[in-house]
Parts: structure tokens; sequence; C-alpha cells
């Protein structure tokens, strides 16, 4: 499969700051930029700024970030998913993984997420794809936000129908364990119906079982 890129950019003013909305960005471009220190959701800031540069570079892997001048205050990104997970057994080149959204405290509120989101489906190449993304209660930051677990599962669905991801049912175990976990995705319009089928598997791999 041809992954053609096309970047994407639009601005944001923001209470605490104007902020640039663009990608997907370059490793080149992504390594050259300040990574703020309030980027922790998934590991230590220097080492998730090393993981997203990586990521950059693989043929399928789209990074966009939201830029306060020369910082990295928020980003998104997009890729094949876990080789250990279910949704890569179909070994689908046309289904990508939303695999994490963050924004720092500070420019959480003014639709930061949501236009991380519109930004990435600006990209005609996006219709093409399946885009799906696992929901865990777990990764989100209930403590910093003093939310329950419904309140910020409706924010973040929200921020996913922002760019077009809907609920779909699953019976993925890792999504089953807790009420509030969810799958979302967004087909896109050229996605053929053999691969609707597929996926339709991958998210429903037990219904045959009694």
């Amino acid at each position: 499969m041809n992954h053609v890129k096309t970047y994407n950019a639009m601005e944001v003013k923001h209470k605490n700051g104007d902020l640039i909305i663009e990608g997907p960005i370059s490793s080149k471009v992504l390594a050259s930029l300040d990574f703020h220190e309030d980027l922790i959701a998934f590991r230590p800031p220097a080492q998730q700024h090393k993981a997203l540069v990586e990521i950059a570079d693989l043929p399928e892997g789209r990074i966009l970030i939201a830029r306060n001048q020369n910082e990295i205050v928020g980003y998104v990104t997009f890729l094949y998913p876990d080789p250990l997970e279910r949704w890569s057994q179909g070994n689908m080149e046309n289904l990508i993984e939303l695999g994490a959204i963050e924004i720092i405290p500070a420019f959480r509120e003014g639709g930061v997420g949501k236009a991380l989101l519109r930004v990435s489906m600006m990209d005609d190449a996006m219709e093409d794809y399946i885009i799906l993304t696992t929901e865990y209660y777990w990764h989100w930051d209930l403590k910093g936000t003093n939310l329950n677990v419904w309140e910020y599962r409706k924010v973040m669905e929200k921020m996913m129908n922002a760019g077009g991801l809907e609920y779909f049912a699953t019976d993925d175990p890792e999504i089953c364990s807790h009420p509030a976990n969810c799958l979302m995705a967004k087909i896109g319009r050229r996605v053929d119906q053999e691969s609707i089928q597929q996926f339709d598997s991958l998210r429903l791999m037990n219904r045959f079982m009694y």
C-alpha cells in the first residue's frame, strides 16, 4: 500500500498561547523541536520524544502535533497496531491505530484535542484506511481532571467524534474488562467491503462460540 502523507495545518487561539496544529511531521522536524516536560502520560518526555521520531520514520506512521512556538505541547500518533494485539492478526495494510493522544494540562481545554483530530483527517489519504482507537480508563488522567470514568469517557468520545471516529462493539477481553473502556473507529469512504468484513471479524472474534 502506498502510504501517502499530505501536510496540513491550522491555528488555534488559546488563552495560554497560540498554537499551530500541524502534520504529519517528518522525523527530522520532530527531532528539532522541544518536547514539553509535562508530556508524561506514556513514558518520560525524552523517551516519548524519541519514540515519536521513530514512529514518524515508519512508512505508515503519522505524527501530528500542537506546537507553541518551538515546543511540542500535544500530539497524536497513527501507526499499525501492536503485533501483540488482536487488531494486527489480519495483517491488514489499510488498518491503522490512533495509538496515543496527549496534551499538556495547560492546553487541555479549548478544543486542542479536537483540532489535532480534525487536522489529521484533512489528509484525503485517510479515506483509504480503517482507523481505530482503543480507549482504556487506566490511561486517563482522572486525578488531574477531577472527572470520574464516565465523565472522562464522554470527553474522549466527543474528541474522537471530531475526527469522525464512532463507537463500535467488540468482544476484545481487555476492552470488555471494564464498561468504560471502548473501541472507536472511522471507516474511510474508499475502504472496500472485504476489508470492512475483515475488521468486523477482528472486532467480534468470539461471536460464533458457545
